[in-house]
């Protein structure tokens, strides 16, 4: 369904029966990853939204906006079979009435470091489009996948700072068998870019078993993430970071009392990609 009232309605309805909303936000091009979080909304919730919208407001001038794989039918399909009841497909003038240039939401400091320096912008259209669909769906609970943590780090600070009545809920990364982390974009790699892309798993692998075996300065940990990812020819690094799990904030020295993640973006050919784990 495209039209916003019509969402509505079923919204109202299902708290009508005393049911609870669980949202699921996607741009589509659905892949097991996006399945399994709707599973887990399947779970908790008595009523499934999912949203397939390509946000144009997150993307650069020299991104891929255009090209970015649009299946609606297939997504429609999947989500239908993995338990969603509602399907919320709308276009950019329902979601944007006055134009993509009006009101816009930050989350200074989150916004603007790693993917916000790497992608200036992108977080700005994540932040409003995320918050439009809460104001559209009014949902109880949203899932996002542990894939894109600055993003679900990002909304969390959103939704706390705005006082949004939404619980969020963070999906662990689903993985090909080779370790590559799933997403969309994957579908733009040719074989020997799909292999080489597994080197970002594996750095975050070698970086997570040095602090299991007791490294704790931040630099050391850092250095094992660029040189696994700068050792495959078809890989060039953008950025290998260790951070505080909850403020991204770059760690000097891992700690107990310090939750850490390692974050790593690298291209692959023409295709940028994006991983990350939990340290200790």
């Amino acid at each position: 369904m495209e039209s916003i009232e019509v969402v509505r309605r079923a919204v109202a309805a299902a708290r009508r029966a005393g049911g609870t909303i669980g949202l699921v936000p996607t741009m589509g091009a659905l892949h097991d990853g996006h399945l399994r979080l709707i599973e887990r909304c399947r779970a908790e919730s008595d009523l499934v939204v999912v949203s397939i919208f390509v946000n144009p407001t997150q993307f650069g001038p020299s991104e891929d906006l255009e090209r970015y794989p649009r299946t609606l039918a297939e997504d429609c399909a999947r989500c239908d079979a993995a338990g969603a009841e509602v399907i919320f497909a709308p276009q950019v003038a329902t979601i944007y009435p006055h134009g993509t240039g009006s009101t816009f939401v930050e989350v200074p400091g989150l916004s603007d470091v790693l993917e916000g320096a790497s992608r200036p912008g992108h977080f700005r259209g994540v932040a409003t489009v995320v918050l439009k669909l809460f104001a559209i769906v009014g949902p109880d609970r949203a899932y996002f996948g542990q894939k894109d943590y600055q993003q679900q780090v990002l909304i969390r600070r959103m939704v706390a700072d705005l006082h949004v009545p939404v619980a969020i809920t963070t999906v662990p990364t689903v993985r090909e068998p080779d370790g590559l982390a799933l997403s969309s974009r994957n579908r733009y790699l040719n074989p020997a870019q799909r292999r080489a892309a597994t080197v970002l798993a594996r750095a975050l692998e070698r970086a997570g078993q040095a602090v299991v075996q007791g490294e704790r300065i931040g630099n050391r940990v850092r250095q094992i993430l660029r040189e696994t990812i700068e050792s495959e020819p078809l890989a060039r690094l953008d950025y290998a970071e260790v951070a505080d799990a909850e403020t991204l904030a770059p760690l000097d020295e891992l700690g107990p009392q310090r939750p850490a993640v390692a974050l790593v973006a690298a291209w692959v050919g023409s295709t940028r990609l994006i991983d990350n784990r939990l340290l200790g």
